[in-house]
């Protein structure tokens, strides 16, 4: 997995289109991860397994995240 440091300057804040691909990405991504042959029950205890999140949780953001392109992006 590819890690991502991310620097915020204060004085220069993220542009609109900067996010909205942003969002695009995150959308993609975990579409790309329910297509590689996992199902989505899979994924939820792999993720719990690593994060000790409740399983409830973790749907819940699943759930956002299909959506984030629809309520975020035009």
């Amino acid at each position: 997995m590819t890690r991502v440091r991310v620097v915020k300057n204060p004085d220069e804040p993220e542009t609109k289109e900067i996010l909205a691909e942003a969002v695009v990405r995150i959308s993609k991504a975990l579409t790309v991860l329910q297509e590689s042959g996992l199902n989505e029950e899979a994924i939820v205890v792999l993720v719990r397994e690593r994060t000790k999140l409740p399983k409830g949780a973790i749907r819940d953001v699943f759930a956002a995240l299909r959506q984030l392109r629809g309520w975020y992006c035009r």
